[in-house]
């Protein structure tokens, strides 16, 4: 499991160092990860203090930390 997520998390990573900020809805469909996937690898990501997450209204945007 630790693999999937590891994975998962760099998917992730990659999506958003090509993209720039997006939605998790934008993420999982870009990267074709579930909605399980996607969280895992962005809890990864959050305890690595590799991203940024703010959220406006209902809506949550994933970026990267400089």
């Amino acid at each position: 499991m630790k693999n999937i997520i590891g994975n998962s998390a760099g998917k992730v990573w990659e999506f958003l160092d090509d993209n720039g900020p997006a939605t998790i809805t934008k993420v999982a469909n870009e990267t074709k990860l579930s909605k399980n996937d996607i969280h895992r690898a962005l809890g990864w990501l959050a305890r690595e203090e590799k991203i940024s997450i703010v959220q406006k209204g209902r809506t949550e945007t994933i970026s990267l930390v400089s």
